[in-house]
C-alpha cells in the first residue's frame, strides 16, 4: 500500500477516536446528539442569504451540516450547509455562556447543528447568523473527505472516481455540484411525465417480476419465487405488458421505470437503468418522431432555457424537426456498404470485416448490420437525427414495410453519438408474431442468448385484436447524460452497480 495513503488512513482513525471522545463528553454533560427528533427551522440557508436585508437584526432558526470551522479565542466562525446553500454562523462565548460555548468547542466538521440567532453582516460583508442558541442535532463520527495535507501532498478521500460512486452519500456532501446534477435529473423526469400527460397519455405501472421476459434483445436477471416455486425474471422491458393494455382498451399509455439487463458495465450501460416507454393506438411511427422531439425539447428548455446547449464537447440543437435518414442510406454514407444490395449473411460479414468491423462471432444478418451501424455511423451522429427502416431480423415485434417486406417500420433517435431510444409500428398480426417468435427460438438454439422467448399469453392477447399501434422507448439515463453534460451513465445514476469491496 502507498505509505501516504497509510498515513491518511491512520489520520482518519485518530480523528474518529477524537470524535468518539467528544461524544463521550457530550453524554457526560447530559446531551445525546442522537436523541434529537426534530428541529423547527424558520428559514432555509439560501433564504437567509438572499433576503438578508429584510431579515437584518431579526431572529431566525436555521439548521444544517457543519462544513468548516475557525476558532478565534472566545469566538468561533463556522459554516452550515443545507440542500439550498451555505451560510456562516458567528458563535461567541459571551452570548452562549460557558456551557453553550463548550458545545461549540465539541463541534466537528460534518456534525449537524441548529442555530437560533439574528441576521447580520460581518466587517468583510459576509451574511451571517449571530448565534444566541446552539443545538447539536447529530454527531459525525467519521470525518468528511474534504482534503488533508500530509507529507507535502493534499489527499482527497473521494478524488478516486470509484470511491465517489461507491460512497455517493459522501460525494454529495463534498461535491455540491453532483447534488445539482441529480436535482436536475429529477426535474427532467418530472418534465417527461408532465409532457406525456399533456400529450394525452395515461401513466401506468406494469410488473417488474415476470414469468417470461421480452420486449428487447437482452439477457435477464433470474430469481426464484419460493411460495409458487417458479423462476421469475427481472423485466428487460415493459413492452409486452403495455401492449396488453392497448388490447384492453387503453389508447395512449406510458410508464417511467426501472429495467434490468444482465449485461456489461461501461460508460453507457448499467445493469439497472431507467426507461420511458409509451404506446399509442391508431397512429404510425412518424407520430412518435414528433413526440420524441417534443419531450426532449421540453426537457432542454427546463434545464437550459433553450433548445441549444453545450454537451459532450459539442453544441447541440434539439429544435424540431430533426433530420430523418433511412438506416441503409446512413450506413452507405459512412461505411460505403450498401446493405440494400446485400441480403446474404456471409457476404454481409465479409463486407463488414473488410471495413474493420469485428463480426466474426456475430450470428445473423441483422446483428451484422447492427454492428456496422454501431461502429461506423452512430459515433458520427452528433446533431439530433432519426434513422428509420430497419431489417426485420432486428425487430421481431414491429410491422413490416408493405413496400419492402424485408424491412420494418422502425426508427431510432441519436444525439451526440448516443442512441437515445427506439420506436416502431407494433406488429399486431398474431400469426406473423408467432412466426417471428419461432425465428427467435431458432436463433436461441443457434447460440443467440438475447433472442426472444415464445410468449403464448402475449400471442393470445394479440388474437383478441390490437388496433394499429406505435410504441416508443426513451433512455432516461442517456437523456440526462446529454442534457447535464455527463460522459458516464454512472454520473447520472445515484447508486450505479459496483463490484463488492474486497
Amino acid at each position: 500500500m502507498d505509505p501516504n495513503q497509510t498515513h491518511f488512513e491512520e489520520d482518519i482513525n485518530d480523528q474518529m477516536q477524537s470524535r468518539l471522545a467528544k461524544l463521550g463528553r457530550l453524554r457526560e454533560m447530559g446531551l445525546d446528539p442522537f436523541e434529537n427528533e426534530r428541529y423547527d427551522r424558520t428559514h432555509s440557508l439560501l433564504h437567509v442569504h438572499d433576503k438578508h436585508e429584510e431579515l437584518a437584526d431579526k431572529t431566525v432558526r436555521v439548521a444544517g451540516r457543519v462544513i468548516s470551522m475557525r476558532a478565534m479565542g472566545k469566538a468561533t466562525f463556522f459554516h452550515l450547509t443545507d440542500q439550498t446553500g451555505r451560510l456562516q454562523v458567528y458563535a461567541k462565548k459571551d452570548d452562549l455562556g460557558e456551557e453553550g460555548y463548550e458545545l461549540v468547542k465539541l463541534l466537528d466538521v460534518g456534525d449537524f447543528a441548529g442555530v437560533q440567532g439574528f441576521v447580520f453582516k460581518t466587517r468583510t460583508g459576509e451574511v451571517s447568523v449571530h448565534a444566541q442558541e446552539l443545538t447539536l442535532l447529530s454527531k459525525a463520527l467519521r470525518p468528511l473527505p474534504l482534503g488533508k495535507e500530509k507529507d507535502g501532498q493534499v489527499w482527497y478521500g473521494l478524488s478516486d472516481v470509484e470511491a465517489r460512486y461507491r460512497q455517493r452519500y459522501a460525494d454529495l456532501v463534498v461535491h455540491p455540484e453532483v447534488r445539482h446534477v441529480f436535482e436536475r435529473r429529477s426535474l427532467i423526469i418530472s418534465t417527461l411525465r408532465d409532457e406525456m400527460r399533456r400529450l394525452g397519455y395515461i401513466e401506468v405501472e406494469t410488473p417488474i417480476l415476470q414469468p417470461l421476459y421480452g420486449g428487447a434483445a437482452a439477457r435477464p436477471f433470474v430469481t426464484h419465487h419460493n411460495a409458487l416455486d417458479i423462476e421469475l425474471y427481472m423485466r428487460i422491458a415493459p413492452e409486452l405488458y403495455l401492449k396488453r393494455l392497448v388490447v384492453g382498451g387503453f389508447e395512449a399509455v406510458f410508464e417511467i421505470g426501472k429495467q434490468f439487463r444482465n449485461e456489461g458495465i461501461d460508460t453507457r450501460h448499467n445493469p439497472e437503468f431507467t426507461m420511458m416507454e409509451a404506446y399509442e393506438a391508431y397512429c404510425d411511427y412518424p407520430r412518435h418522431m414528433e413526440v420524441f422531439e417534443t419531450v426532449v425539447g421540453a426537457c432542454a428548455m427546463v434545464v437550459h432555457g433553450s433548445h441549444s446547449f453545450e454537451s459532450l464537447g459539442h453544441t447541440i440543437d434539439v429544435t424540431p424537426p430533426w433530420p430523418r435518414l433511412k438506416l441503409y442510406d446512413a450506413i452507405k454514407e459512412y461505411s460505403g456498404i450498401d446493405f440494400s444490395q446485400v441480403q446474404d449473411e456471409d457476404e454481409a460479414r465479409r463486407l463488414a470485416m473488410a471495413r474493420g468491423v469485428d463480426v466474426e462471432e456475430v450470428v445473423g444478418y441483422g446483428k451484422i448490420v447492427d454492428e456496422v451501424l454501431k461502429s461506423t455511423v452512430i459515433p458520427r451522429l452528433i446533431q439530433p437525427t432519426f434513422l428509420y427502416e430497419y431489417p426485420y431480423e432486428l425487430s421481431p415485434l414491429s410491422k413490416r414495410n408493405p413496400q419492402r417486406p424485408e424491412m420494418v417500420q422502425r426508427f431510432q433517435p441519436f444525439i451526440a453519438g448516443l442512441e437515445m431510444g427506439n420506436s416502431f409500428s407494433e406488429l399486431n398480426d398474431p400469426l406473423d408474431q408467432r412466426e417471428r417468435f419461432q425465428m427467435q427460438l431458432s436463433a436461441r438454439m443457434a447460440g443467440d442468448e438475447e433472442a426472444h422467448q415464445m410468449d403464448e399469453d402475449f400471442l393470445r392477447a394479440l388474437e383478441y385484436g390490437m388496433p394499429p399501434t406505435v410504441g416508443l422507448g426513451l433512455g432516461v439515463d442517456r437523456l440526462c447524460m446529454l442534457l447535464l453534460d455527463q460522459r458516464s451513465i454512472r454520473d447520472v445514476i445515484l447508486f450505479p452497480q459496483m463490484r463488492p469491496e474486497e
